[in-house]
């Protein structure tokens, strides 16, 4: 059975949070910080609701680029494992290949990226992708590979084809490992967006961000990282109760 938060856990877990905020604040206020160096939430908050629209724009591309990357790099993983789970004579090819790929660092690809391909969202899509891959076909794979050798045997006892055993078998014994690396990439998809954006981009939380730290303005930095600190805990909490409602035959040990 999957253990759902109480609500005395979850009262907990916001009194954490506002003792954190409210701790900030007074050490900024009593130790009278310049707002260049550390700003407080509350001044933080303001500059949120004074640009509304601003962060509004950016929010929704640097989303649309991160949510647009990991699709397609679950889609990717997810078929890459399933061909490598059929015809496990080219894995050890293709997953050097995939491992190759994983050990180039995005943050020297970007800049490539962007100048092969412009400013425009498709680098982003691109990077947010990549990052997503490793990690879906790693799990995906571990899980269609880990089946239960006695329900193997059944499915042979029953003349099932690789095919059968792929589709009744392997596939759903790989749900799990799925919603596993989903719980990773979804919200690595925003940091891969925002380092994309920071290799040149017209728009985004990204942009919003360097341009902020250039000009030492701290507030408007800090509340795009409070956007995507935000944004990463609710694309973590949808995928959580996704898998609540796609994995309920699992045991406990596959879940958060």
């Amino acid at each position: 059975m999957h253990h759902k938060p109480s609500r005395k856990s979850l009262f907990i877990t916001i009194g954490i949070v506002l003792v954190f905020f409210i701790g900030w604040e007074l050490a900024v206020t009593i130790s009278q910080t310049p707002v260049y160096l550390l700003p407080a939430p509350s001044r933080v908050v303001k500059t949120l609701l004074a640009h509304p629209d601003t962060f509004a724009q950016a929010t929704f591309l640097t989303l649309a680029e991160a949510l647009s990357g990991l699709l397609i790099g679950v889609l990717a993983g997810i078929l890459l494992a399933s061909v490598l789970t059929l015809l496990p004579g080219i894995e050890d090819g293709v997953m050097t290949l995939a491992i190759l790929i994983k050990s180039t660092p995005m943050v020297a690809i970007a800049p490539l990226l962007t100048l092969w391909l412009g400013f425009g969202v498709l680098p982003k899509i691109i990077i947010t992708a990549l990052m997503s891959f490793f990690p879906v076909l790693i799990n995906v794979l571990s899980g269609m590979q880990r089946i239960d050798p006695a329900h193997h045997d059944l499915f042979r006892s029953w003349n099932a084809n690789r095919w059968e055993i792929f589709r009744f078998l392997r596939a759903p014994s790989a749900v799990p490992y799925l919603f596993t690396a989903l719980k990773i990439t979804g919200p690595l998809s925003l940091i891969g967006a925002v380092v994309a954006e920071w290799t040149g981009a017209s728009g985004g939380l990204g942009r919003t961000m360097w341009m902020a730290y250039t000009n030492l303005n701290l507030p408007f930095l800090f509340a795009a990282i409070f956007i995507l600190a935000a944004a990463g805990m609710i694309i973590y909490r949808i995928i959580t109760w996704s898998e609540e409602k796609a994995v309920f035959w699992q045991p406990a040990q596959f879940n958060s």
